[in-house]
Formats: C-alpha cells, sequence, structure tokens
C-alpha cells in the first residue's frame, strides 16, 4: 500500500502502534522527572499522556516500560512538537506529541 492509498490521518512515514505503556520522561533542562502514559509510538515519535504541560521544543529523555517489569523497550531523546490540553471531569491532563531525535542503546 502506498502513502496515497492510505487514509489522511495515516499519510506518515511511519504508521503508529498503540501501546499504552507506563513511560517515564526527564525534562532535559532542569532534571525535573514526570510519569505518564505512552499511547501511541511510531518510527519517528510517540503520543504521552502527563498531568502537567511542558512547553513546545522542551527536549525530553523518555523510557518506556515494559508492562511485565522487563527492561525499557524504549530509551530516547525527544522533542516536544505539539502540546493539547485534555480537560476532564476527574482530572486534567495533557498529551504531549514527541519527536524522537536519538535512541539509545
Amino acid at each position: 500500500m502506498s502513502l496515497a492509498d492510505r487514509n489522511y490521518q495515516e499519510k506518515r512515514g511511519f504508521l503508529r502502534m498503540k501501546i499504552d505503556s507506563p513511560v517515564d520522561i526527564e525534562l532535559l533542562e532542569d532534571g525535573s522527572h514526570h510519569r505518564g502514559i505512552c499511547r501511541d509510538l511510531s518510527g519517528g515519535g510517540m503520543l504521552v499522556e502527563i498531568d502537567s504541560t511542558l512547553p513546545v521544543g522542551s527536549e525530553l529523555k523518555v523510557r518506556i516500560a515494559s508492562g511485565h517489569g522487563h527492561a525499557p523497550i524504549l530509551e530516547a531523546n525527544t522533542l516536544v512538537a505539539r502540546v493539547v490540553a485534555q480537560p476532564s471531569s476527574e482530572h486534567s491532563s495533557c498529551l504531549l506529541g514527541l519527536e524522537i531525535d536519538k535512541v539509545h542503546d
């Protein structure tokens, strides 16, 4: 299937995989730490939900954990490309669109 044959929302270089896995986030600017859920992952980025907001352009180190207690699935440096607030009746959260800059071995 070519990119032209895909639905508009999936005209990317990489397809997204829904994973809903825990993620640890370190803001490289100040070393602060956050926890969240990685909602989806692709070869070029990820969508992460957290309980706070981070500015577009922030550089982060992320570690996506295995749901079974194994070593991290992925450890990478990322850049916040977009931020979307997600208000709800229970709590407010934020979706971060992250671009993967460097994957660690």
